[in-house]
């Protein structure tokens, strides 16, 4: 992902509207996940992120504090979310369950 045409969302965006189907890509530039439910809005939002799997087929849900992320938005209009954390830190988190 290249952020450098990409404008940093800020919090009043972090609604369910806005973020659902965002992509989460690590600390190195690796796809971790996709962004498949958002509790709250806001800076007090929870976060769950589907990881791991093929097509959604044996992924992992993960929740995740909405400021543990920094979510940007590119000129196409296409959401995606960054974290410091590698693809096997978000693994390592303990399942989500709804």
């Amino acid at each position: 992902m290249d952020p450098t045409n990409s404008e940093v969302l800020d919090a009043i965006d972090f609604t369910p509207e806005t973020l659902l189907g965002a992509t989460v890509f690590g600390a190195e530039d690796e796809k971790i996940g996709r962004v498949t439910h958002v509790h709250g809005m806001g800076t007090d939002s929870r976060i769950v992120v589907d990881v791991g799997g093929f097509l959604g087929i044996g992924a992992k849900s993960v929740m995740v504090n909405a400021t543990d992320l920094i979510f940007t938005r590119d000129g196409d209009g296409t959401v995606n979310a960054l974290t410091t954390r590698t693809k096997a830190e978000v693994k390592a988190l303990p399942e989500h369950q709804d």
